[in-house]
């Protein structure tokens, strides 16, 4: 009941900003041991030493703090855990920021739109018209869908056969944050951050396939096509140069009927990829709405799943 009351927590009041947030403290231990194991030479061999080193003090002060949570207290120890496992959520958060973009759109506004979608895609947006913009919301909305919440919650799952939900959960929030932070294959980090990149690859591998598929049958259950949106996931899941990051994107596509991907400007250079849809129509600001009414029906579908699930390990 911990991910439960954690994820319900975290669907009413959506992910605090504050500079303790322990994504920030993540942050902090990835740059301490980035400065401290960085070098041009031996790059992959540092970086291997460098993600043991990160993941290594986030289990050592992730399980500190449960210690002497648990030595205050089954209370303290039970709302520590929550409040630990409703901070690695990000499904309020991503959609009340890509909300910010729809807002923006029906306003008129089509540069607060465009600085609203800067804060949640790595793409150029200055120059995005309003369909590309539309279409990156729902984009960075599939891809974070599955990284943000159903890769947390299936490693919070796993964690609890274990009592150690918290802690498989910041594991792989801090694999995730050490390849969004390093894990770029540019001069600076191709080898260095080879490792992390390489890793969380394997964790989203199995949450990235289960999270589409959860889609598709969560949208179908709320009126969308369920059988364009198997069709195109099948088909276009591959799509994406990460082995995971089409997975949601594809199943988002096939149920709201539009294509996603193409190319895009990263940094001023253009990069082409292929699509991801049918195009059985234009992309319409109400696509985010949709889309984001797919993203509750899977999270609240997830919810179900989990309550099964728990009550198989009990």
């Amino acid at each position: 009941m911990l991910i439960l009351a954690a994820l319900v927590l975290d669907s009413i009041l959506g992910d605090p900003h504050y500079r303790f947030h322990p994504v920030i403290i993540v942050g902090h231990i990835i740059n301490y041991w980035e400065n401290v194991f960085y070098s041009s030479k031996n790059g992959k061999v540092r970086g291997i030493i460098f993600l043991f080193c990160v993941l290594l003090t986030v289990v050592m002060t992730t399980s500190t703090i449960l210690f002497i949570a648990f030595l205050l207290g089954k209370y303290v120890y039970i709302a520590v855990q929550i409040f630990m496992l409703y901070s690695a959520i990000s499904f309020r958060s991503l959609q009340a920021e890509s909300n910010l973009v729809a807002i923006s759109l029906s306003d008129g506004n089509i540069d607060k739109a465009r600085l609203f979608l800067s804060y949640i895609v790595g793409r150029d947006t200055k120059n995005l018209e309003e369909k590309a913009i539309i279409r990156a919301t729902i984009e960075t909305i599939g891809e974070n869908y599955i990284d943000g919440i159903i890769s947390v919650l299936i490693y919070m799952l796993l964690g609890s056969f274990y009592g150690q939900a918290v802690l498989f959960a910041w594991v792989f929030k801090a694999v995730n944050t050490m390849d969004s932070m390093v894990g770029y294959k540019n001069d600076r980090y191709c080898d260095f951050g080879w490792a992390a990149a390489k890793l969380d690859d394997v964790l989203n591998f199995i949450p990235a396939r289960v999270g589409g598929l959860i889609a598709i049958l969560a949208g179908g259950l709320i009126g969308f096509d369920f059988k364009r949106g198997f069709s195109v996931f099948f088909r276009d899941r591959k799509n994406h140069k990460s082995p995971n990051s089409a997975h949601g994107e594809a199943a988002f596509a096939g149920l709201l009927g539009i294509t996603l991907g193409g190319g895009s400007f990263y940094q001023g250079e253009f990069v082409q990829r292929p699509t991801m849809g049918d195009n059985t129509k234009e992309a319409e600001i109400s696509d985010i709405t949709n889309a984001h009414k797919i993203l509750t029906a899977s999270v609240v579908l997830c919810a179900f799943i989990i309550l099964f699930m728990e009550g198989f390990i009990k």
